[in-house]
């Protein structure tokens, strides 16, 4: 698929995640009822947690990418579904994680599991999700599959501290953006990918392992976009939900070249408050919107989209494949 084709894609149809899980969805299905087998614990509390956290999961969007990645080669495996529960488990290990550390109540519009019990439920919790992952490929019998989710773990640590070591917010340049969400969201849907290829066609690892990691950085920073275009209906959290949590994300990176002192001293001023006050915070976005933070934003989510592209370029021409290429317009134009 040329890079031009993604800028087509937009311009025409938006893939939608429906039509991208259908050809998987029986083993989307398979890999719900594994996700309730590994988390299975004679532990009334854990019972209760794990029921909240499997009723408050995401769309299975990376589980699905594996999928795609493991018919590539045209057999399917049931080692594939495990891959993709475990998947699952440890990225909802990082958001119970990634909730305490921020003290969030809501994800997805639902209450966090340090809201409805508290801090140290939420961390343990979460060192039980992706312990339960690990020990469930280790049951596979394989190392590999262990190596690269643990890789990708780590990855997501490291971004998730370099996040919380940034003590000044405004210093947070574009280089540091980047880093940041090639730890903390590409790492782990590039193992997914990966991943499809451990369980399935070995040859397209490297190139699957390329598409995942420059889908991811498209992904985030589309889900970056919509804290300032969103509504809380679409995205589950009130518009402008980071920069409430003081968190600084490519749009406003881009639109603080462009401001002049006063623009700046404004953004500083609200950066400098810790009550991220509702008008402060329309303050802030109008700034971002009239400085053309939201486009520059938008065509490093499409130049990343055409670089999963070009990922795809030497893989066969298959239907998994042609979901792969769909699936690049569904992240760049989706609705979290």
């Amino acid at each position: 698929m040329p890079a031009a084709s993604v800028d087509a894609m937009l311009r025409t149809t938006r893939p939608r995640l429906s039509d991208l899980q259908a050809p998987v969805r029986e083993d989307l299905d398979a890999v719900v009822a594994e996700l309730r087998r590994i988390v299975l614990s004679d532990f009334p509390p854990i019972e209760e947690i794990n029921e909240h956290l499997l009723w408050a999961r995401g769309k299975l969007f990376r589980a699905t990418l594996l999928l795609h990645c493991h018919r590539i080669g045209g057999e399917a495996r049931p080692a594939a579904v495990t891959m993709a529960a475990a998947v699952e488990l440890v990225h909802l290990s990082t958001l119970v994680h990634d909730d305490a550390v921020d003290h969030s109540v809501l994800r997805r519009g639902m209450p966090t599991v340090n809201a409805l019990w508290n801090h140290q439920t939420a961390v343990i919790m979460g060192d039980y999700l992706y312990s339960r992952a690990m020990s469930t490929l280790a049951g596979l019998g394989a190392v590999e599959p262990i190596a690269v989710l643990a890789r990708a773990a780590n990855e997501m640590s490291v971004g998730e501290l370099r996040q919380l070591w940034s003590c000044d917010a405004l210093d947070f340049g574009e280089d540091d953006y980047h880093r940041l969400i090639a730890s903390k969201t590409a790492s782990l849907m590039s193992a997914a990918c990966e991943l499809g290829a451990v369980a399935g066609p070995a040859a397209y690892r490297g190139s699957l392992a390329r598409f995942g990691h420059a889908l991811g950085m498209a992904f985030q920073i589309a889900d970056d976009l919509l804290d300032y275009t969103g509504s809380e209906a679409e995205t589950g959290t009130p518009i402008g939900q980071d920069l409430r949590e003081h968190k600084v994300t490519l749009p406003l990176i881009a639109a603080l070249r462009e401001m002049d002192p006063a623009g700046r001293q404004q953004v500083q001023s609200f950066f400098a408050d810790p009550e991220s006050r509702e008008a402060a915070i329309a303050g802030v976005i109008a700034l971002v919107v009239g400085h053309g933070g939201l486009e520059y934003a938008r065509a490093q989510a499409e130049a990343f989209g055409e670089q999963a592209a070009g990922a795809l370029a030497e893989l066969p021409s298959t239907p998994p494949v042609r979901a792969l290429h769909e699936s690049i317009g569904y992240v760049i134009g989706r609705r979290r």
